[in-house]
């Protein structure tokens, strides 16, 4: 790409007024923080007399041989004869329980899927269960990894579950499975991502049985009811509110001084005598410094919430010290063997801080192989402290002695809101570690955006009900009348979790529920189906209409427009990688390029596939369907690091994320395997698509 690039800036998918409020919020709130935070200040670390009875309870509890709890023993009874729902804590023991309703299945000879949100925790679950049961007998199936894929046990993304189930409804077969487990649940009411999970739920064969496993859920019964009636079965709910590791909050005080946060379940009264203070004087300590105070009344390792990727990297400056921590030789080793294994990371601008000082930036921006990395060694006990946001407490499984917030709120991508019930139980469950603590803490920090009142409600508040995420789009639209007849679709959206709870909530609660009307909303997608060539007038698909159908993407209809009037290159398959990642791009950032700098074959072929898809565009639009526009840059680096670019001067140019990049190859990457599947209707096209995956999937964005 070389000097290309003249120009970064950000843009927001919003008008442009509430863009700007956003990001001048963003940006005062990341000065205070800076301010606030990072100044050097030393503390005088003290404990409140009130808890020297807690802090004598720090320690690892005895060891002692497994025994199920009666809720693990209930749930394997359930999930035996019929569909169960686990509500239980972080940490308390529903994998055990996934893994034994796995065995009960294995040993009799029948098939299970296992399917979590997130390809780190797929990863993590396909190595534990191959230790268990062989790896002969576990596959894994994700947009990035595919293999074993015929063994009797399959650990995979639910979008990827999703995918075969209208496989299986096309062919006119049962899904090839005994058992389906939904770890991570509550994904159901993910506002993005929570239609595929409802599209599970519903095409699943009754006689498949169902385990889903969450920590946070508030209506878990609903759930379970919606589910009976549309699967003719009953849904057994077990559910336990007893954490493993019990959860003491603390208050800290800028001076230094840790004190309960609360007396039964009141507000502690130094606490209370703090807030009440019309100036609070002093200056909350930066991270180094609590730190400190934490390793001295023995409450490490900690997990930091902080509120941005940038915070989490300039809280490692803090933690700088004039002498390293003592040598360990366990430390040395692990470090050694994940280096040789992640040879690419040595040269991580982070690395010193994490082997020097103990501790580590997690983030959505961080490299993947870098994140497992940091996961491995904060389980394996090797790390003081993360940094990390919000994010991060679904799904991981790397819990600590100690959780430390600063923030009541968080963004949720349009504006800051006050931190959910749901988004608390998140953070808090990672607090506590079984069998290595007796004790987990909660630690606020006050400060400008610390509401202390509001963190105490949370402590006794109920995550928040799961609502209908599930609405229309072209991939379903077309999926299903690919196998059944619209008569059959409006029963399918009948029995979808958004009717039941309009017809079952109080009129004021139904409002909350998303869809709107999805029998209009699937006609007009049909109409413009039909009006583009998709489907005929019986409402059936042509044969565009089904080859389209395995396109399972964000964009189907504008890639398929583009292999129609054969406008993506056919030949250079690093070409090919470089203009399908615009249609997969879904992010905030905007960097202007000088085209007169770019390769010609580049702009030729990014231009032709704009030019081609114009009309198809405008009709959407005009027909009320949003079109994302396609951005010059992300084909421009697609295509730089398919020819081979190094990954730092790609970042540095761009000043893009390493995870970000990496998003964006493996995104591009996914779509790009969508077009395999094309390989009866589209033979050469299929082809190019193999070898343009081949080109951009390499070291750092995939590894072993």
């Amino acid at each position: 790409m070389g000097k290309t690039i003249c120009q970064k800036k950000r843009r927001m998918h919003r008008p442009a007024a509430i863009r700007q409020r956003h990001r001048h919020d963003i940006e005062n709130r990341s000065a205070l923080n800076q301010k606030t935070f990072h100044q050097p200040f030393r503390m005088k670390p003290a404990a409140d007399p009130a808890l020297s009875h807690v802090f004598a309870r720090i320690g690892k509890p005895p060891e002692a041989p497994f025994q199920p709890d009666p809720f693990q023993i209930e749930a394997l009874e359930a999930i035996g004869k019929s569909d169960c729902l686990v509500m239980a804590p972080t940490g308390s023991g529903k994998t055990w329980i996934a893994r034994e309703a796995i065995q009960a299945v294995f040993d009799r000879g029948g098939r299970c899927w296992y399917a979590s949100p997130l390809k780190a925790l797929t990863n993590a679950k396909w190595v534990e269960f191959g230790l268990q049961f062989d790896s002969a007998n576990v596959g894994i199936l994700t947009g990035d990894t595919k293999e074993n894929t015929d063994a009797p046990i399959i650990v995979g993304t639910t979008e990827i579950l999703r995918n075969q189930l209208y496989d299986a409804m096309y062919r006119g077969e049962d899904l090839n499975c005994d058992l389906v487990i939904l770890d991570e649940a509550h994904y159901l009411g993910d506002e993005d991502r929570g239609v595929v999970w409802e599209e599970v739920m519903i095409y699943l064969p009754p006689r498949i049985n169902l385990l889903m496993l969450s920590a946070t859920i508030g209506n878990g019964e609903e759930i379970a009811s919606w589910l009976s009636g549309i699967r003719g079965k009953e849904c057994t709910v077990i559910q336990e509110k007893r954490r493993p590791v019990p959860l003491y909050p603390l208050f800290l005080h800028p001076s230094g001084r840790i004190m309960p946060y609360l007396e039964k379940r009141k507000l502690y009264s130094r606490v209370s005598e703090f807030i009440a203070r019309p100036s609070r004087g002093g200056r909350p300590p930066h991270f180094g410094e609590i730190i400190r105070v934490l390793d001295r009344f023995d409450l490490l390792p900690a997990i930091f919430f902080l509120k941005s990727r940038s915070e989490c990297d300039a809280a490692l400056k803090t933690c700088r010290g004039p002498a390293a921590l003592p040598f360990d030789e366990a430390f040395e080793t692990e470090t050694a063997d994940l280096m040789e294994r992640f040879p690419y990371l040595s040269n991580h601008k982070q690395l010193r801080d994490l082997k020097v000082f103990r501790v580590a930036s997690h983030h959505g921006g961080q490299l993947p192989a870098w994140k497992f990395f940091v996961e491995t060694m904060m389980k394996k006990g090797h790390l003081r402290a993360i940094f990390a946001t919000s994010t991060v407490a679904a799904g991981v499984d790397y819990p600590a002695r100690t959780i430390v917030l600063f923030n009541s709120d968080v963004f949720n991508g349009h504006a800051f809101q006050p931190l959910s019930g749901t988004a608390f139980h998140q953070m808090t469950g990672r607090a506590g570690r079984r069998g290595q603590d007796k004790i987990g803490f909660m630690l606020a920090v006050p400060g400008r955006f610390m509401d202390i009142v509001h963190i105490r409600r949370l402590l006794y508040r109920e995550p928040e009900d799961i609502i209908s995420r599930i609405r229309n789009d072209f991939t379903m639209t077309l999926n299903l009348l690919l196998s059944q007849t619209p008569e059959a679709i409006k029963d399918i959206f009948s029995r979808s979790l958004a009717a039941y709870q309009r017809s079952h909530r109080s009129r004021a609660k139904a409002l909350e529920v998303q869809g709107g009307d999805l029998w209009a909303d699937f006609l007009r997608h049909v109409a413009f189906l039909k009006q583009e060539g998709f489907v005929d007038e019986r409402d059936r698909l042509t044969e565009n209409g089904i080859w389209s159908s395995k396109l399972r993407l964000d964009q189907p209809l504008l890639i398929a427009e583009c292999l129609r009037r054969h406008a993506f290159p056919e030949t250079d398959e690093k070409l090919l990688a470089a203009v399908i990642a615009p249609f997969v791009y879904d992010g905030d950032q905007e960097i202007a390029l000088s085209r007169q700098r770019l390769p010609r074959k580049l702009m030729r072929a990014f231009r032709h596939v704009t030019n081609s898809i114009e009309e198809i565009a405008r009709r959407m639009k005009a027909a009320g369907f949003s079109v994302a526009p396609l951005l010059l840059w992300t084909a421009a680096v697609i295509y730089d690091w398919a020819r081979g670019g190094d990954w730092d001067n790609i970042v540095d140019e761009t000043g893009i994320a390493d995870g970000d990049l990496a998003s964006l190859i493996s995104r591009t990457a996914d779509n790009l395997r969508q077009i395999t599947s094309l390989r009866e209707t589209h033979p050469e096209m299929a082809a190019l698509a193999v070898k343009a995956r081949e080109a951009i999937l390499r070291e750092p964005v995939v590894f072993e």
